[in-house]
């Protein structure tokens, strides 16, 4: 396995085609997005993998600075940019109520579990199943990146569309559909390494 990463080194989806340069996605910088168990441009700790490698499936602890005006729903999508396909792979995307939070501006460590998501989160489908799925790139393929990108949305989206569709719906597609009003976002990118 660490052949055929050395052999695909430089083959990287990279960051055009990620939820963040979506034009439906687009709006204005205002959040700051953070964890405790990292921090921008560093390594994703092991537990915060994928179980394949050695890891827990256990989405990090994220917290990020509360936007002005009215916020109806957050939208947090998480892509490796560094996979070796045509696109970034998703590794998880969620809908949140910021109203039903246990503490505003905060999601704890294992919030985004498919079986068990925190109060206020809606999981959908990542690029495999359900819920976060952590880092677990090929072995040799040097760093890759995994960017936590998180949308203050004006509307809710399932005030917009059948929420059975949401949940149904490949990512990419929902991405896609999205027609609701960004009034805030922020990023945070972690690195992950076999």
């Amino acid at each position: 396995m660490t052949l055929l990463g050395k052999i695909m080194t430089n083959r990287r989806a990279g960051e055009t085609q990620l939820a963040w340069n979506r034009p439906n996605l687009s709006g204005p910088e205002l959040l700051t997005l953070t964890s405790q168990d990292f921090v921008e441009g560093a390594p994703i700790p092991l537990d915060h993998a994928g179980r394949r490698v050695g890891g827990k499936d256990l989405s990090p602890c994220l917290t990020w600075n509360q936007p002005s005006g009215d916020v109806a729903q957050l939208l947090l999508v998480i892509e490796d940019i560094d996979v070796p396909m045509t696109r970034p792979f998703v590794h998880g995307v969620s809908l949140i109520d910021p109203t039903l939070l246990d503490s505003p501006g905060h999601l704890p460590g294992g919030a985004l579990s498919a079986r068990e998501p925190a109060a206020g989160v809606r999981v959908l489908r990542s690029g495999v199943g359900r819920g976060y799925r952590g880092p677990g790139p090929i072995k040799g393929h040097g760093p890759h990146r995994y960017t936590f990108q998180l949308f203050a949305l004006a509307d809710a989206v399932d005030s917009t569309s059948d929420m059975t569709e949401v949940d149904r719906a490949r990512p990419r597609a929902f991405l896609a559909s999205l027609a609701v009003p960004v009034v805030a976002r922020g990023r945070l990118t972690g690195t992950f390494e076999r």
